[in-house]
């Protein structure tokens, strides 16, 4: 499912170590890979020289160190803003996956700190994999996803099934958070999680693909509950679905719930403490 990546490459922080541990995964090897970096404009020709020549280097550090297959790896290096030239990018390539960094900053700060990948987020119709500064990434073993009802829901364990088919020792843990839940009523039995009405079908289908899964079911606040809950079972990787939900009319606008920190995903992008893959894709009415 998940056929072109765009790997932004920052020249910083840990985002390499995951794009290492994604071409792990039977589903990610079969992907394109695009890697860009972007050189900032300069005030001399022999400085803005320099920087393509350093932002040359360091694509090509990024595939020896990997030992990434050159025949389904594409270098772009370009210059101007990341913040466009990223959305740009990944709508010429069609990319179906945008891996970045983040700072994980919250809310407002993230506006006024100039935050690329808080505007990629508002902007972009495309999955995207971020991964925090202050997280340490892992090997990935055990993947969350956090289902409800929703189309975006469903097409996140699409996504989640197709990355750990064939992939042995790895673990499915399905969770659902479900704040209508009676408090009185936790926790449950395995055999009550195991049954949801929302969880069972979905175990099923991993299941029949040879995927370990388990179910989690609790009650509160879904933000604050899902990553609670991948913390304590140690998710590699966390997924859910963060669905476009503006008229395409105003899709060139930002989306004020994600602008404003208000959104789930948006929550759960800040305060997770594993890599988050939030799953997006467009929908008929």
């Amino acid at each position: 499912m998940l056929k072109k990546i765009l790997y932004a490459d920052s020249g910083a922080g840990n985002t390499s170590e995951m794009l290492k541990v994604l071409m792990d995964l039977p589903g990610i090897k079969k992907a394109e890979l695009t890697i860009l970096h972007v050189v900032t404009p300069q005030i001399t020709t022999e400085a803005e020289t320099k920087k393509w020549e350093e932002g040359g280097q360091l694509i090509a550090n990024i595939i020896k160190e990997l030992n990434l297959d050159t025949t389904k790896v594409t270098s772009v290096l370009r210059q101007g803003d990341p913040k466009d030239l990223v959305c740009e990018v990944a709508q010429q390539i069609d990319a179906d996956l945008i891996v970045m960094g983040s700072r994980g900053l919250k809310r407002l700060e993230a506006i006024l700190e100039n935050s690329v990948s808080q505007y990629v987020f508002q902007l972009t119709d495309r999955a995207m994999l971020l991964v925090k500064d202050d997280v340490y990434v892992k090997k990935i073993k055990r993947v969350m996803v956090a289902l409800n009802k929703s189309n975006a829901a469903q097409y996140t364990l699409d996504l989640a099934i197709d990355l750990l088919k064939d992939y042995p020792g790895s673990e499915l843990i399905l969770a659902r958070v479900n704040p209508d839940l009676n408090p009185n009523l936790l926790p449950l039995s395995k055999n009550e999680m195991e049954n949801n009405p929302i969880l069972a079908p979905a175990a099923t289908r991993a299941r029949r693909m040879g995927i370990s899964t388990r179910c989690i079911v609790t009650g509160g606040k879904p933000g604050e509950q899902i990553c609670t809950l991948a913390e304590e079972y140690n998710a590699d990787l966390l997924m859910i679905g963060s669905p476009e939900r503006r008229p395409s009319v105003a899709k060139s606008l930002p989306d004020l719930d994600r602008l404003l920190g208000t959104s789930l995903s948006d929550y759960i992008r800040v305060n997770a403490n594993c890599p988050v893959l939030l799953a997006r894709k467009e929908f008929s009415s």
